[in-house]
């Protein structure tokens, strides 16, 4: 069973990870039944947000790279598609697997089924029902060509059957995230990026920006910057800053709120220094959806800056508080964490490190030696 596996950026190069991991001890201990195929799309393609992941990650290096690099959403998904199309001609897989919902997951399952090859969709259902967003799009249109949609909790499969997906094409099999975190733990723990940037456990906040709408638009990210200046009074905020956000930092004349004491700007972070920062973090301020993930499985308390929740889960039980770019909500809810105040969260079902195992297990069930490998013959 030929499979190919696409990854274009951080967040999917930890979901991929994972999935070789299980496909490599699948095959070690029942017999060859996969042979997988990497293929990196290029949608990140400096070293900070690409290379240092695969070392990290103890990924290999991959068979194909596209190199598609930045540009507009539609020059992304287009470079993706044509590049991609060109390596399912060669390649004639049976299953292309996508994960989260960047450019690169869309463009590369649209381009599968127009060639009638299946398409496995990792981190399937979650939904925020705002259409400005890009990933909202592009999640919500690979679902709806994908044969298997792997899910990470019951809200996502609720949202998938109220879209009118079939249920047998729907597995809730948890968050594979969780697998490559509990997987990096303890080697993170050894990181010295804390000595390096001068810092104490549980004495500095952690921030991540990069959305559009926060660090795109003046007036929004200003409002931010000026909420953080207040909260970095109380407490260091480390800022590893995304390429684009650095970019718009200078281009709208914000450096001055990063000169002197408080917020402390550096350069973006490979995977197992960025995790040892977020475990001993006293709290994450954030707009990514992978780091929502993270503190809630961490039990690290979480602040996000989005106005529309996307990973429901980690409001309802795990540690986020939505805050939105509303500068005075975010700094009450920082000095409500600051006094003692904060929300105490559980780990979700099934965010257990075997997510991985069972999407790999489901997909070797509903193979068969036709060379079909889309019938679904087992829940």
């Amino acid at each position: 069973m030929k499979v190919i596996l696409v990854c274009g950026t951080r967040p999917n190069f930890i979901k991929i990870a994972s999935l070789l991991r299980a496909i490599k001890k699948f095959n070690e201990k029942q017999g060859r039944l996969f042979k997988s195929i990497l293929v990196h799309t290029g949608q990140h393609y400096d070293y900070e947000m690409s290379q240092i992941f695969f070392q990290d990650l103890e990924l290999p290096k991959p068979d194909i790279y596209l190199g598609v690099g930045s540009g507009t959403h539609a020059e992304q998904t287009s470079k993706v598609m044509v590049g991609f199309e060109k390596t399912l001609l060669q390649e004639k897989p049976e299953l292309v697997i996508v994960v989260g919902d960047v450019n690169s997951t869309f463009a590369a399952a649209l381009a599968a089924v127009k060639l009638h090859i299946p398409v496995a969709h990792v981190e399937a259902g979650l939904r925020s029902y705002d259409l400005k967003m890009p990933e909202e799009v592009n999640r919500l249109l690979t679902d709806h060509v994908s044969d298997y949609l792997f899910t990470t909790s019951k809200l996502d499969d609720d949202n998938l059957k109220r879209e009118g997906i079939s249920a047998d094409r729907i597995f809730l099999v948890g968050n594979i995230m969780v697998d490559s975190l509990l997987f990096s733990k303890q080697v993170a723990e050894r990181s010295n990026i804390m000595s390096r940037l001068n810092l104490t456990r549980k004495n500095y906040a952690l921030l991540t920006l990069h959305r559009p709408s926060n660090v795109d638009d003046k007036k929004s990210f200003t409002r931010i910057i000026s909420a953080l200046r207040q909260i970095a009074q109380k407490i260091p905020v480390v800022f590893p800053a995304h390429p684009r956000t650095q970019k718009n930092i200078a281009a709208f004349g914000l450096n001055i709120f990063f000169e002197g004491e408080g917020i402390k700007l550096v350069e973006p972070q490979g995977y197992l220094d960025f995790l040892n920062l977020e475990m001993n973090s006293r709290f994450v301020i954030t707009d990514s959806g992978g780091i929502q993930v993270e503190t809630t499985a961490l039990g690290i308390p979480c602040l996000t800056v989005l106005h529309t929740p996307v990973w429901l889960i980690t409001y309802e039980q795990g540690t986020n508080t939505l805050v939105g770019d509303d500068g005075q909500q975010l700094t009450q809810e920082a000095f409500k964490i600051l006094n003692g105040d904060n929300k105490v969260g559980i780990c979700p079902e099934l965010w257990d490190g075997k997510t991985a195992k069972r999407i790999v297990a489901i997909l070797a069930r509903g193979y068969n030696r036709a060379g079909y490998a889309y019938k679904k013959e087992v829940s």
